[in-house]
């Protein structure tokens, strides 16, 4: 064989090498690496849902809930890390610190009886031992306080005004207070119960205090008395845990990471926020084994104190070194992924549905379509979601680190042209437990858990067998194939050029 026919053949089979195969099942499952199917099946919803029932009774036995610096927390931290460690993973639980505000007064004192007055986010507090004023109430409509002319034929000045909830924004009701010269706002409640967890999302002018609705029709008899505002409180420095597992193969400079948080809110257990997606990536895990065949190491993640502002994720990512973040090849977030009444959104990596949040880092456009081609295999349709800033993914985008994930929605309202696709009913949140105490077992779209379980567990795998999509690093197998085609070229040019030589 002369040498430029060994070249040609040489090419040729380089050519081979580098091309795709079809398979007569293509059709039939999602494209994708042995690994990423394999791992899809493994994954169940059986599985997944004995993680859960393990949540809530973990949640059962401690108060019913799971949040933040609870012993509920700590159990399920001790529950996801030992089934972690079992499987041969390596665990870790690094700690985190940040501080919580402990309350040191809550009260509005009138004719000598106490009255609990929570301080809104955002609301200045008062000086030791308060301030105080006469009580003038702000007459009710439906949109209470909302507008300047509701303060008219009243004096406010030097007052605590008392205003219903509903209508407006709380921010509104107490600028329109501060104008008319109150020094101190009571919002009760237009619901029974306390009035609490709310903010006036701006820092306030005057101290806003929330107050029950049976209180506030009691106040209201009390117009004209001098009332006592007393609402303080100092912050404290707190310690929680993360969970962080890490399989024992696969490259460590290209990681790929997947997380969800672990805590609830402090009402209720949280079995879909975020049991669902908690118990969702414990399964792809154990399924997945510590000693995968992967190119690049899999790092799974659940988060501490994410109700509490994104804690446990945010000062992880800025714990880590540049260059330990660069070995993070992207990142996958999982929270709520079994909604009651479930859309199915992927987070918008290029911003194609343009509904507001920028488009994610580079790399985050791809991994958007490696989710949505799962779900089109599956015959699923999908829509996008913003990357809005309410989940674990936001430091790592801040970072530049490319992000995407699944959502089954939350207090957002399913439209008619969702449930016509998705079923469901319209004009209902996606979930009605959303942040409640109904979060339990009960709340659970199991069809819903199932597609997205098996979505997590494809994708994930896929992206540890290769992220060349997403940053151009081929898997080990491509790289050896490249190397051997360029060997063989280079023997090939070498005994060209002897032949050569020899004419």
């Amino acid at each position: 064989m002369s040498g430029r026919t060994k070249l040609a053949t040489v090419l040729a089979i380089s050519a081979l090498v580098a091309a795709p195969t079809a398979t007569a099942s293509a059709a039939a499952e999602p494209a994708g690496p042995a690994l990423a199917k394999k791992l899809a099946k493994k994954v169940t919803v059986e599985g997944v849902n004995r993680h859960l029932i393990a949540l809530q009774r973990i949640g059962d036995r401690n108060g019913g809930t799971r949040a933040a610096l609870t012993p509920g927390y700590d159990a399920s931290v001790d529950y996801v890390a030992g089934k972690l460690r079992d499987e041969g993973f390596i665990v870790t639980t690094p700690t985190f610190s940040f501080e919580i505000p402990v309350t040191d007064a809550e009260l509005a004192r009138v004719d000598g009886a106490n009255y609990q007055a929570l301080i809104m986010t955002a609301s200045p507090q008062t000086p030791a031992g308060g301030i105080t004023g006469p009580l003038r109430v702000v007459p009710e409509d439906a949109t209470t306080g909302c507008e300047a002319t509701d303060f008219d034929g009243q004096d406010f000045t030097g007052s605590v005004a008392l205003i219903r909830r509903g209508g407006c924004t709380f921010e509104q009701k107490h600028l329109n207070a501060f104008a008319r010269g109150a020094i101190a706002v009571l919002v009760s409640n237009n619901v029974d119960g306390p009035l609490s967890n709310v903010t006036l999302t701006n820092p306030g002018k005057i101290p806003v205090g929330g107050i029950s609705k049976a209180d506030g029709t009691t106040l209201i008899g009390k117009a004209g008395a001098a009332v006592t505002v007393d609402m303080r409180f100092h912050n404290e420095t707190r310690t929680q845990r993360n969970v962080v597992a890490q399989t024992r193969t696969g490259r460590t400079n290209n990681v790929v990471m997947a997380g969800s948080h672990l805590d609830s809110v402090e009402v209720g257990p949280g079995i879909n926020d975020n049991g669902s997606g908690s118990a969702g990536l414990l399964e792809t895990a154990l399924q997945l084994g510590s000693r995968p065949k992967v190119d690049n190491a899999i790092r799974f993640a659940w988060w501490g104190a994410e109700e509490r502002g994104l804690i446990g994720s945010t000062q992880y990512v800025r714990s880590l070194t540049f260059d330990q973040q660069l070995d993070i090849a992207l990142y996958l977030n999982f929270d709520m992924i079994a909604s009651p009444n479930a859309a199915y959104f992927i987070y918008d990596g290029d911003n194609s549905d343009a509904v507001g949040s920028p488009a994610g880092p580079y790399g985050s456009a791809q991994i958007e379509k490696a989710f949505a081609d799962y779900f089109v295999a599956k015959g699923v349709p999908t829509e996008g979601t913003d990357f809005s800033g309410r989940s674990d993914y936001g430091e790592f985008i801040a970072q530049g680190i490319p992000a995407g994930g699944l959502f089954t929605g939350a207090e957002g309202v399913k439209t008619a042209a969702q449930a016509a696709k998705w079923g469901g009913t319209a004009g209902t949140a996606y979930d009605p437990c959303y942040h409640s105490k109904c979060d339990n077992l009960g709340n659970i779209d199991r069809v819903a858990l199932g597609r997205n379980a098996g979505a997590m567990a494809f994708v994930t795998a896929a992206y540890g067998v290769s992220t060349e999509d997403v940053n151009g690093v081929p898997p080990r197998a491509k790289r050896a194939d490249a190397r051997k085609s360029a060997s063989l070229m280079k023997a090939a040019l070498a005994d060209d050029h002897s032949h050569a030589a020899v004419a």
